[in-house]
């Protein structure tokens, strides 16, 4: 089976945001995003993509930014559509908010998005799929050639803790703190076509996959293989959607940022000849396992040796030697805030200090996250 991959000339951004909405009072989700959408009306970018789209929960609108060369028009792009859905939202009686979960809301009120694809997922996971109340932020960087793409995607198995670690904002689930720096990695792993991908030598590996996928009902779309990374051929990128949902703008930029310089590097290093690294799939599944439980603390697993370090002392050599390909890419500024994070501490643990603070009444919690993320 040939799986055709739309190349891309240059390694153009988009970025999926997923917002939740909430009531202004209550804090709770809302399940009026039909409403949203209609007084938004129809949203599309410079090149047709459109700006707004829905996603499985009506308590939930996906912000959609076109094709773009630098991280900071992605990032105006998302700031203009959210202005837009803000003041149809507050029409509403209803505010934006993201994380990677909501701290106390119930996934059995929750309402479905009714469409083919959605019912049949829901028809095929049962209890698993009506779970899904969680959000994350998704990037596509263009490639030149498909045959590009699993060399670095997986090479880039081996930051999978680091992004996901940076952006966990998910450590309460149904009013309870879970432990956990990111329970929706662990919760969308549920899913039959979720969780981490395979590690493929090359794309003809990735063709007689899809063609196993398809021909034994396993998925009917490429569309519904949502691997934490994944091809998306269709649009000739690779798309990382290992990140939470995330809480600020300028967190989004960094990580934005950080996420077009890993695959960048990994390109211009295929382009010299370079074999990238790896590391085996067991390393992976317990890094994963390791970022999600302890976040910015995970001991992460570095290479085929076995060796260990601190995810953020890593995370601070990787930032030194990705900044030329910063400089090249114009996002300095913004992968350079990727170290102020741990600094300031990441979502999931400014969440637990603001619900501490607050004698565990998890409001409070949802309107910290409110006030945030124009921040």
């Amino acid at each position: 089976m040939t799986v055709p991959f739309a190349s891309s000339p240059r390694p153009t951004l988009g970025v999926e945001w997923e917002i939740a909405l909430v009531d202004k009072t209550t804090r709770d989700l809302v399940n009026n995003a039909s409403e949203v959408f209609d007084a938004v009306g129809e949203l599309k970018a410079h090149d047709g993509t459109p700006q707004v789209t829905k996603e499985l929960l009506r308590n939930t609108v996906e912000l959609v930014t076109g094709v773009h060369n630098t991280v900071g028009e992605a990032v105006d792009d998302l700031r203009g559509t959210m202005d837009i859905v803000r003041r149809a939202a507050d029409g509403l009686g209803v505010d934006l908010y993201c994380a990677g979960t909501h701290p106390f809301a119930q996934w059995s009120t929750q309402q479905l998005t009714r469409s083919p694809h959605y019912d049949e997922m829901i028809e095929r996971t049962q209890w698993w799929g009506r779970q899904m109340l969680i959000w994350g932020v998704h990037v596509h960087v263009g490639l030149s050639h498909q045959e590009k793409v699993f060399p670095i995607l997986n090479s880039l198995l081996l930051q999978y803790p680091h992004l996901l670690a940076l952006s966990a904002s998910s450590p309460m689930w149904a009013g309870s703190d879970t432990g956990y720096a990111s329970n929706r990695a662990l919760m969308f792993q549920q899913l039959p076509t979720a969780g981490l991908p395979f590690q493929f030598e090359n794309w003809g590996q990735f063709e007689s996959f899809v063609h196993d996928q398809l021909k034994t009902g396993v998925i009917d779309q490429l569309g519904g293989m949502h691997w934490d990374i994944r091809p998306a051929p269709k649009w000739g990128t690779i798309e990382v959607r290992v990140c939470d949902g995330i809480s600020t703008r300028t967190e989004l930029a960094a990580m934005v940022a950080l996420i077009h310089c890993l695959v960048v590097e990994a390109d211009q290093r295929l382009e010299k000849g370079e074999t990238l690294p790896s590391i085996p799939p067991w390393h992976v599944q317990e890094n994963k396992w390791r970022a999600a439980r302890y976040g910015l603390d995970a001991e992460i697993i570095l290479d085929a040796d076995s060796n260990e370090r601190l995810v953020t002392d890593d995370l601070y050599d990787l930032l030194e030697r990705l900044a030329p390909v910063a400089r090249k890419l114009g996002c300095v500024e913004e992968l350079a805030s990727v170290a102020d994070i741990p600094r300031r501490g990441a979502s999931y643990q400014r969440q637990r200090r603001v619900a501490a603070a607050a004698g565990g009444d998890l409001v409070a919690v949802v309107d910290s996250l409110v006030r945030e993320l124009d921040s």
